[in-house]
């Protein structure tokens, strides 16, 4: 065989692989759908799921009822359907039943093959088959990738951007968090921001109150359930502009305003705040000193109070 016959049954063979690869990989990115009726006006609850690798994946939300191309939501009855998901990513071929707009059925999906070299062009460049699906599903959209590449965010990658997507980071979100003073620029912190409920309506509140909240203080008040309400209500007991990382210890302590009603009952006026704090870390609770007083021990002072309880005064 000369060189040129082995050239055109190389290509021949290269060719032939590559047409088993891509049938089996359409093949392996197939699943079920299911649809329900939503409460939100335009829209219906909308399941994908997929069985790959030993398990199985499950997403479901609200989409919107014009990413169902050439589906009738509204048509009453049983009707056998016909439509198509389309995202830059890939497009999504599903067939099955609906009854009054409830229903499920088969897809498949068909990965767009221009979209990872697009991707890469703008700097995410580890888009695999797996991420690809993912990022169809999630609607990754390369203007998006755009936009958040221009936020110029410290960490931000393919994992990022679907992050992004799944919690609700985006460049309306970002911007609004500039606009009250946050020089945010990593990544991570504007995905914790989102699990949490950093808002910029939370940052707005602590610095209109004269606080200069960091990102990561930030954080830490919504995960301890340090919250404006909660501000507010300390503020009556008088505890106004206490220190930020005070108030997040007064809740992982349990220095509440119920608590500190309770000694104002007892005669306790305005106690520090490092003194509430050390109060309920060594167990000083209104029961503890009422029981004391009972025992003909008056008049004792938080300082002795906290001693009695560290040497085992019960």
């Amino acid at each position: 065989m000369n060189r040129r016959h082995a050239l055109i049954a190389y290509i021949l063979v290269a060719c032939s692989l590559a047409i088993v690869f891509i049938a089996r990989a359409a093949e392996n990115y197939k699943g079920d759908w299911t649809m329900r009726r939503s409460d939100e006006a335009g829209k219906v609850e909308f399941a994908l799921i997929t069985h790959r690798h030993g398990g199985t994946s499950h997403h479901e939300s609200d989409w919107p009822v014009s990413a169902f191309q050439g589906l009738d939501v509204a048509k009453p009855g049983k009707q056998e359907v016909k439509f198509t998901i389309a995202r830059d990513a890939g497009r999504f071929d599903c067939q099955g039943y609906l009854e009054d707009g409830e229903g499920a059925g088969l897809f498949q999906f068909a990965p767009n093959a221009n979209y990872a070299s697009q991707m890469n062009s703008l700097g995410f460049n580890d888009v695999d088959a797996d991420k690809q699906f993912t990022m169809a599903v999630m609607d990754v959209t390369v203007e998006f990738a755009k936009q958040m590449k221009a936020e110029r965010l410290e960490g931000l990658d393919t994992d990022k951007l679907i992050a992004f997507k799944i919690f609700g980071v985006t460049h309306e979100f970002i911007e609004s968090l500039r606009k009250e003073g946050l020089k945010i620029a990593e990544a991570d912190k504007l995905i914790a921001f989102r699990i949490h409920g950093v808002s910029p309506e939370m940052v707005r509140y602590l610095r209109q109150a004269g606080y200069q909240p960091s990102e990561d203080t930030l954080i830490a008040m919504r995960i301890h359930g340090a919250t404006q309400e909660w501000i507010e209500q300390l503020k009556k007991e008088g505890y106004d502009h206490i220190d930020l990382q005070k108030l997040i210890a007064f809740r992982i302590h349990g220095v509440s305003p119920e608590f500190i009603g309770k000694l104002r009952d007892l005669g306790y006026q305005h106690p520090e705040p490092d003194q509430l704090v050390a109060m309920r870390i060594h167990g000083v609770t209104p029961e503890y000193i009422s029981d004391l007083r009972s025992r003909g021990m008056k008049d004792l002072s938080i300082d002795q109070l906290v001693s009695l309880r560290i040497h085992g005064i019960n």
